[in-house]
Formats: C-alpha cells, sequence, structure tokens
C-alpha cells in the first residue's frame, strides 16, 4: 500500500509533543504511528452517550496508536501496542460510506489526532459520493490549537476528555505535561468553531461539544477543581458527560490508587457539586457501569474486506 504524501507528516507537530519525525521517511515519535493510517474497528456503537449513539449505533472508527500513554487506558491494545491494519485514505473513503449505509448516527472517528491530515483528505473524498453524516471527533483532549484549525468547517461535533486538573496528576498517569492548560485552550477551540448545542427533536446531536471527564479513584477533588473551571470557562456553551466507569486493568493491579474503582459516594457528591455550578447540560452514568463490556472488543470488525490475504 502506498503511503500518504501529506508534507504534515514530514516534520510531525500534529500533537502537543511536536516531535518533530519524519513519518513518511519511518521515523517514529512518541505516538509510534507510522504514516500511513492504521485502525483496528470500523463498525456501529452502542455506548456512546445517547445524542450520539442513539437506537441506530454511532459509525466509529478506532485508529491505532495514541498521543498518550495512560497508565490505566481500557484500549491498551491499540493505543500502545499498535493492533491494527494499515489502510490507504481511499479505503478510509469507503469506510466512512459503508457506515452511513448500515444506519450510523455519524462518523465517529476516536484517537484520530496523528492522522489528521490523511483523515481530511478521506471525508473529503466522502463528501464528493454522498457523505452526509455529522462528524465526530472524538479524543484525549491533549490537542494542538493549530492542528483543530485544519479540522474547521470538517468536523461537527466535538468529544474531547477532560482528564485532570492537576498537572502532576497528568504526568504519573499520562505522561502528559501541562495537560489542563493544553486541553482547556484546545477545548476553546473546539467551541469557538462548532458553537453551542444542536440536538435535533428526537435526540440526536448535529453540532456542538460534549466534555468527557472520567473520574479516577480517590481523585474527588481533581474533578471538583476541573468541573469548576469548565463552568467559568464555558458555562452551558457546552455539554458534561460525568463517567464512572473507570476499570481498573491488569496493569493497575499494585497501583494503590489505580487498583480501586470510584466509590458510588465519591460519584454522588461529584454529581451534587456539577448541579451547584450550574452545568445541567450533559450525561450521567448510572451504577454498575463498571465492567468489562465498557471495554471495546478489538477483531478488525468493519475491516475484514482490507486485510491483506
Amino acid at each position: 500500500m502506498d503511503k500518504s504524501p501529506h508534507p504534515l507528516y514530514t516534520r510531525c507537530t500534529l500533537c502537543p509533543r511536536r516531535c518533530g519525525v519524519n513519518r513518511l521517511a519511518g521515523e517514529l515519535g512518541f505516538c509510534r504511528a507510522p504514516a500511513q493510517v492504521k485502525t483496528a474497528r470500523a463498525a456501529l456503537h452502542f455506548w456512546e452517550e445517547p445524542c450520539l449513539s442513539g437506537s441506530a449505533g454511532s459509525g466509529t472508527v478506532f485508529f491505532s496508536h495514541c498521543t498518550l500513554q495512560c497508565r490505566f487506558c481500557q484500549n491498551r491494545e491499540i493505543s500502545t501496542g499498535g493492533f491494527g491494519i494499515p489502510i490507504t485514505e481511499e479505503q478510509l473513503c469507503e469506510i466512512f460510506l459503508n457506515l452511513q449505509a448500515q444506519g450510523a448516527l455519524n462518523i465517529n472517528l476516536v484517537t484520530p489526532t496523528h492522522y489528521v491530515p490523511s483523515i481530511l483528505t478521506a471525508l473529503e473524498r466522502a463528501r464528493g459520493r454522498g457523505l452526509h453524516l455529522p462528524v465526530v471527533y472524538n479524543s484525549s483532549g491533549y490537542e494542538s490549537v493549530e492542528t483543530l484549525r485544519l479540522l474547521d468547517g470538517a468536523v461537527d461535533i466535538y468529544l474531547p476528555d477532560l482528564k485532570y486538573f492537576d498537572d502532576q496528576l497528568a504526568q504519573n498517569f499520562s505522561h502528559a505535561p501541562h495537560y489542563f492548560q493544553t486541553a482547556i485552550s484546545a477545548i476553546q477551540e473546539m467551541v469557538s468553531q462548532v458553537g453551542l448545542p444542536k440536538l435535533e427533536v428526537d435526540g440526536r446531536m448535529r453540532k456542538g461539544v460534549i466534555i468527557r471527564h472520567l473520574m479516577l479513584p480517590g481523585q474527588l477533588e481533581d474533578t471538583k477543581l476541573l468541573l469548576r473551571a469548565v463552568a467559568e470557562r464555558f458555562g452551558d456553551r457546552v455539554m458534561i458527560s460525568l463517567m464512572n466507569q473507570y476499570t481498573p486493568t491488569k496493569e493497575c493491579c499494585s497501583d494503590p490508587v489505580l487498583s480501586k474503582t470510584v466509590t458510588a459516594e465519591e460519584y454522588r457528591e461529584a454529581v451534587e457539586f456539577m448541579e451547584q455550578l450550574g452545568l445541567t447540560q450533559g450525561f450521567l452514568q448510572e451504577g454498575g457501569a463498571v465492567g468489562e463490556s465498557f471495554i471495546p472488543s478489538f477483531s478488525l470488525e468493519g475491516l475484514e474486506r482490507y486485510c491483506q490475504k
């Protein structure tokens, strides 16, 4: 398969790490991603927020590799393990159109940052062939504003994580310096691009930003500081998805913090604090969300036709 000719891969600064490697020449930066797109799954997904999945499902494309190294990552097989297959931009275009034909509510790009130039090319081709679904940019929040500006007009819904307020936590758990300031600046750019949340009468989201915050065990105060900052900066211009689904992986079994789960009391207190701040637009998770059901299975679903024989 031919590699992408995009010049942005020759000195890669697509994420805040700004490694500057020549991916077209085979050099690998922090994320270890090659120049050619790698994907691990392309299928309807029913576990996103209700306004994204509905009853039809979100057309998710899971990209291999990641610009973070979260110690508790539930998608470690693809994020740091690099599981997936290489595909061309033409094949990515076909994948988008196939998901639309299956009835997907949107095209959901999961950990896409390191492939943005190729994704933009594939989206442009797909739209020329009838793609009309909203595009969801589903990321860690650790984004470069310059890269996000390339997406202006191509993305309808931004779905960033906002993982930490405290920089030391970000360093300890995700190897991500200056995480909060980087992510909050990125979210500001996202809001500037797509504006206030817009939903159809049937509840489907058409435009806007949903900030996801996955609570971590024992970090309630960090969650509160983060929520207060969001309320002060964005108010009702964003939606919040407060998640209690943290599930310890086998890599975390010996960690005194990450081996635990979020308690019902921690989550209840965080929900009450959200309400006090006036953050009433968004989503909560019911009890019992923790579990393996929230960890997707990566078996190249939806990519079978592109696997080399």
